[in-house]
């Protein structure tokens, strides 16, 4: 049987992944416009590369094609699963890899900013993304998590295979760690006062 794409809203992550694996491509379709940006937006705020994060989300979205035939409903959810998939291949591309150069990240420009606009957009998107680069890995991933993906501590915990409050210490220490490395570019970045 196969499921409108109109109807899809009200449909689980879990219920579409159990179409995809009974066969229904309509399911695989919607699955794949609701998790492969979310994918890709971790992977790139990771790692920092619009092709490397390409090459991790179509990975990760192809672990869940795998997947979908052996998974149970109701022990994770899907999107859980797909951020700690996500988390483990950017690592590892980050372990092989201990470079990464802010040049090659192609950021698409919204063309109603003015240019002053645009320049003060993409000199603060690339002080962020530099300072997350700066971060320890285990503390950039639960800062994009946290404050980029805005997921909950809890959910953050499940992902990283950790404690509730070593999620915590690590937003926390990260955050710091941020600030501290921001704290000189603020005049530069078009932030006045103390900016948190």
């Amino acid at each position: 049987m196969t499921m409108p794409l109109d109807q899809n809203a009200d449909i689980s992550d879990d219920a579409l992944l159990q179409l995809y694996a009974n066969g229904d491509q309509a399911a695989a379709r919607i699955l794949t416009l609701r998790l492969a940006p979310r994918a890709y937006a971790q992977a790139f705020r990771m790692l920092g590369n619009a092709a490397e994060a390409e090459d991790v989300a179509q990975d990760a979205m192809m672990r869940v094609w795998k997947i979908a035939p052996e998974w149970r409903t109701g022990e994770a959810k899907v999107t859980t699963w797909l951020y700690r998939v996500t988390a483990n291949l950017c690592t590892d591309r980050l372990r092989k890899t201990r470079t990464s150069s802010l040049d090659a990240v192609d950021e698409p420009i919204d063309p109603s900013l003015s240019a002053a606009d645009e320049m003060q957009g993409r000199a603060r998107h690339d002080a962020l993304q530099g300072a997350l680069l700066e971060l320890p890995e285990r503390q950039r991933q639960a800062v994009v998590l946290r404050h980029l993906e805005e997921m909950p501590n809890p959910q953050i915990a499940e992902v990283m295979e950790i404690s509730v409050e070593a999620v915590e210490s690590l937003t926390s220490r990260g955050k710091r760690a941020l600030a501290k490395i921001l704290k000189g570019r603020k005049d530069a970045l078009g932030f006045e006062g103390d900016v948190r």
